[in-house]
C-alpha cells in the first residue's frame, strides 16, 4: 500500500529542492527516502528508479524555465526579447543550479518530444523571427544561443569569473549585446 502523503509529484519535487541544495548527482532514492523518513521500497510505488526520478526533475526543470521564458517573451521582439529569454535562463540557473543541471538530462526521444524542451525551441525561434533570419542561419542562430547562454551560465556557477572586474553582470550584458548586434547584422545567404 502507497504511504500516505508520498506521490510521484511531491517526490519530484523534493527531489528538485535536493537537487539545488546539494547537486543534481546526489540526488538518489536512498536521499530522498531520508528526508521522508521512509524506506527506498516506499518510493517504488511512486517512482521506477533513480532515473525515473531524475527524469520527473528534468522535465519539472524544462516546464519551470518554459514557464518563465514565456511570461518573460510576452510582447517583446528583437534585443528586447533576446535579453529577456537570456536573463530567464540565467536567473533560473542561478536560483535553481540543481535544477538547471537537470534540465540538460539527456531525455530518450519520445519523453524529450512530449517535454516543455519543445516550447523552448518554438520560443527562440519565435523570438529569433525578430532578426530575419532564414534557414540554416536561424537554426545555426538558436544553437550559438543555446551554447553561449549555457557555457556562460556554467561557467558562472563553477566560480569560472571569481572576483575579478569587470563584473560578471557586466559581461553578461555586453554578451547579450554582441549577439544581439551578430544577429541583426548576419548577412543574407
Amino acid at each position: 500500500m502507497p504511504r500516505r502523503g508520498l506521490t510521484a509529484e511531491r517526490l519530484i519535487r523534493a527531489g528538485a529542492e535536493l537537487a539545488d541544495e546539494a547537486g543534481f548527482e546526489q540526488v538518489t532514492l536512498t536521499a530522498l527516502a531520508r528526508r521522508f523518513d521512509v524506506k527506498v521500497a516506499s518510493l517504488y510505488s511512486h517512482v521506477k528508479n533513480s532515473q525515473d526520478l531524475r527524469t520527473g526533475i528534468a522535465l519539472l526543470a524544462l516546464e519551470e524555465m518554459a514557464d518563465r521564458a514565456a511570461h518573460a517573451l510576452a510582447g517583446r521582439a528583437g534585443r528586447d526579447a533576446l535579453t529577456a529569454f537570456a536573463d530567464v535562463y540565467r536567473a533560473y540557473a542561478r536560483e535553481h543550479p540543481g535544477r538547471y543541471t537537470a534540465a540538460r538530462l539527456p531525455l530518450d526521444p519520445e519523453t524529450a518530444a512530449a517535454s516543455a524542451g519543445v516550447r523552448h525551441a518554438q520560443m527562440m525561434r519565435a523570438l529569433l523571427r525578430g532578426y530575419d533570419l532564414t534557414e540554416p542561419d536561424e537554426t545555426h542562430a538558436v544553437r550559438l544561443l543555446g551554447g553561449v547562454f549555457h557555457g556562460y551560465v556554467s561557467l558562472e556557477l563553477a566560480g569560472g569569473f571569481g572576483h575579478s572586474a569587470p563584473d560578471p553582470r557586466e559581461s553578461w550584458r555586453w554578451i547579450v549585446d554582441r549577439l544581439d548586434a551578430l544577429l541583426r547584422h548576419t548577412p543574407a545567404p
